[in-house]
């Protein structure tokens, strides 16, 4: 037996729309701007990352983060304070113990993938417009699957801020002394936008707040699911900003260190 949809009586039956969406504004200029910037960020990063130079400045200990911890043969004896056991091959990248986990703690972020799904994938490209895939998995099956690992890419983006909190201290205490320069205040404000960013994740707020039944019984935790929960808002904020944060501090150790700019000194 089968059955048929009726209209109602006394409504006009529904119109037959042959159009993809009825919307009218610029609905495709936010997937096309999230494209255009994320493939821009992602080329700089990876020239950057085999470049294999221009990345550490001897004189006030400044260590650019995609080059954080510098752990190849090829690094600079004095950036390689966790050692260098990687072998100096240009396939290499001098960080790639850590670059990884940070591609991955990125790649799985749940703003990023909201991100990358609407624009890349158009699943779906915004509101009031249809996906352009015709089915839909989810994020059960391979390769979307390995999502669900956000958490553990957590833990690991946790230690690799702590190794870049060390780097921003240690560049205060160069072979001269004690100093103070604008490079200092550059790496000093991207790790503290790293850890907003980081502990904003949706996987922190999770640990923090989660499996609890009475919010009474662990005012502590209960205090820094508060916390969490307020940076959570600005996740997506958070996302872009340390983008270019980095990039910002990247390019800003990159001039000092092949002598294009001089380092603005505060405090010799």
């Amino acid at each position: 037996m089968t059955t048929t949809a009726t209209t109602p009586a006394g409504a006009r039956p529904r119109a037959a729309i042959a159009a993809k969406t009825l919307r009218t504004d610029r609905w495709w200029l936010a997937p096309l701007l999230t494209v255009s910037l994320l493939v821009l960020w992602v080329a700089y990063a990876t020239v950057r990352a085999f470049m294999q130079k221009w990345y550490f400045v001897s004189d006030y200990h400044y260590l650019t983060p995609f080059y954080s911890p510098c752990v190849s043969k090829g690094c600079t004896a004095e950036a390689a304070e966790f050692g260098r056991f990687l072998p100096d091959w240009p396939i290499i990248p001098f960080a790639a113990v850590t670059l990884p986990f940070l591609l991955l703690f990125r790649l799985t972020c749940y703003y990023y993938r909201r991100a990358y799904y609407r624009s890349f994938w158009m699943s779906p490209p915004a509101c009031a417009v249809p996906d352009g895939h015709r089915t839909y998995s989810g994020e059960t099956r391979f390769p979307l699957i390995f999502q669900n690992a956000h958490r553990y890419f957590f833990y690991a983006a946790v230690l690799i801020s702590i190794i870049n909190t060390w780097d921003a201290i240690r560049a205060f205490h160069s072979p001269q002394g004690f100093g103070f320069g604008l490079g200092n205040l550059v790496l000093l404000v991207n790790v503290i936008l790293l850890w907003a960013y980081t502990v904003s994740c949706h996987s922190c707020r999770h640990i923090v707040g989660g499996r609890l039944k009475h919010f009474s019984k662990h005012p502590l935790r209960y205090r820094a699911w508060g916390f969490v929960s307020k940076l959570n808002a600005k996740h997506m904020q958070l996302a872009w900003t340390t983008l270019g944060t980095l990039m910002v501090t990247d390019a800003y150790v990159m001039a000092v260190s092949a002598n294009w700019i001089s380092d603005l000194r505060f405090i010799h």
